[in-house]
């Protein structure tokens, strides 16, 4: 059979297979060849005795990441807040990044817009192809547009802890009853609640991963990324690459530069820029072998 390994806990694997869902234990090979199957994974297996099985191959991947473990990911929503807590732009650009690289669309919504609608934070990324939502899953503003957005599609949540990612998950289908953290007063974050990586079933072919928050999201995948790609990583620089007076611009102080004229006149967010000068600068300063 045919099916997607919507849980992995301890080993075992919950796939499913159209309407069944089966554990599963991977065979013996895997750990041989040094692959791990992941949530969102499409698998063939083989069902055992008991009503068990075993996950004999997995299926060619669209994307990858190790923080979550998941697979196949049509879209990336990014939690953000501007209330308690606020979220850092460049921590959000940090993840976009990965996304950009992995090949996979992303969603921003900032969640509390009952406290705080977030104008300055919206208005960074709606000159970006990112799709930008205001919510709030307090009051269920918002969560209907998202419900659009996200139908039919493979998708992860993450955010800083504390945004509400589980309380827009809860608003989007109350019967998961995912346990939510209280937001620290003293810290202005939030505890961690997710403990393991998990496809929710919404319906309509739509499948959510709940995540771990940015600290967690594969920082590590901005390891590989060298400093001349990343330019291609930022959507909204597309249309003035090749435009700069040098080939080899590197966008961050030289004359003629189409992105910095760009960001002069306001076609690019001066936030999203800085981001950019500063994830450069870590990649410039990476050894590369």
């Amino acid at each position: 059979m045919t099916g997607v390994i919507i849980k992995s806990l301890a080993g075992f694997y919950t796939v499913r297979c159209g309407e069944k869902t089966v554990e599963c234990r991977a065979r013996g090979r895997f750990r041989l060849d040094g692959t791990t199957p992941l949530v969102g994974d499409r698998v063939h297996i083989a069902e055992t005795e008991g009503g068990k099985g075993t996950v004999k191959e997995l299926l060619p991947r669209k994307n990858s990441f190790l923080r979550p473990a998941v697979a196949n990911l049509d879209l990336l929503v990014i939690v953000a807040s501007a209330a308690l807590p606020a979220t850092d732009p460049y921590l959000i650009d940090r993840v976009a990044v990965i996304a950009e690289r992995a090949d996979c669309a992303v969603l921003l919504c900032v969640n509390k817009a009952d406290l705080d609608r977030g104008e300055a934070l919206l208005d960074i990324y709606q000159k970006t192809p990112y799709t930008v939502l205001s919510i709030s899953a307090e009051l269920g503003e918002g969560i209907e547009a998202l419900r659009a957005v996200i139908r039919g599609k493979t998708c992860a949540f993450t955010g800083n802890s504390g945004v509400g990612k589980s309380s827009v998950l809860n608003a989007l289908k109350p019967s998961l009853g995912i346990a939510v953290g209280e937001v620290s007063q003293k810290l202005g974050r939030g505890r961690h609640t997710t403990r393991h990586v998990e496809l929710f079933d919404l319906g309509e072919n739509t499948f959510i991963a709940d995540t771990p928050g940015f600290a967690s999201f594969d920082p590590e995948m901005l390891e590989h990324i060298r400093k001349e790609e990343l330019q291609y990583a930022f959507p909204e620089f597309a249309p003035f690459l090749g435009n700069c007076r040098f080939l080899d611009c590197a966008h961050l102080k030289e004359p003629g530069c189409a992105v910095l004229a760009a960001v002069e006149k306001g076609e690019i967010n001066p936030s999203r820029h800085r981001s950019y000068e500063r994830l450069y600068e870590i990649a410039a300063g990476r050894r590369e072998f």
